[in-house]
């Protein structure tokens, strides 16, 4: 007998490892004791504050997924166990890469080119998931009216981990490295999304 997947115990769960990831960020300041917690440098509250930032955003993206559909299946599970572990391990290299800014002594080209290649590769895996969360969801459902939605959003999120492979190979090639071009080509992610509204919007005339 097959029974129904219960979405509330998956919401939980997901919403438990979003929560022990902030809790990591918190632990993992290096506040070395109590009469120093009030001095706590900027460099350490600046990669903390980002990095949660960025945390809440990708649950909020998570939390919408399950808004825009009630469809699961074992697939979208294991999807989401993937996912939820990448995030575990995002927010570390993307507080390094943001503690670097302050950085000017012992930070090679090579280990800033690895920071940016360890982010990447956490960007990317990230939208990977959410990319093919949907596309499963889409596929299962695309019988129904409101799934061409789905639809945008496996394109949509398609087009942030493409960004990222780009972003990984500038980074290994150390193109502009100095500069960070590997962060600043980031930047794409406006107008190729934008186009992407654009012509998916216009070519399946949904208002």
């Amino acid at each position: 007998m097959k029974f129904p997947h219960n979405i509330s115990r998956i919401e939980a769960f997901s919403d438990a490892v979003f929560a022990f990831a902030a809790t990591l960020l918190v632990v993992s300041l290096g506040i070395d004791n109590s009469d120093s917690i009030i001095e706590v440098d900027i460099k350490s509250f600046v990669g903390f504050a980002v990095s949660f930032f960025v945390l809440v955003l990708l649950w909020y993206l998570h939390y919408n997924f399950f808004r825009r559909t009630d469809y699961m299946d074992n697939a979208i599970i294991a999807i989401n166990a993937v996912l939820l572990f990448v995030v575990l391990y995002y927010v570390f290299p993307l507080k390094s890469l943001i503690n670097s800014w302050f950085v000017t002594k012992g930070m090679t080209p090579e280990r800033l080119a690895g920071l940016f290649e360890l982010y990447g590769l956490g960007f990317a895996l990230i939208f990977l998931c959410l990319s093919l969360m949907y596309y499963r969801a889409y596929k299962k459902t695309m019988h129904l009216t409101h799934a061409i939605h789905l639809l945008f959003y496996v394109r949509h999120f398609a087009i942030f981990f493409l960004v990222a492979v780009l972003s990984i190979l500038i980074a290994y090639s150390q193109i502009g490295i100095h500069y960070g071009l590997p962060g600043i080509i980031y930047s794409l992610l406006g107008p190729f999304c934008g186009l992407h509204s654009y012509v998916f919007y216009k070519k399946f005339k949904i208002d």
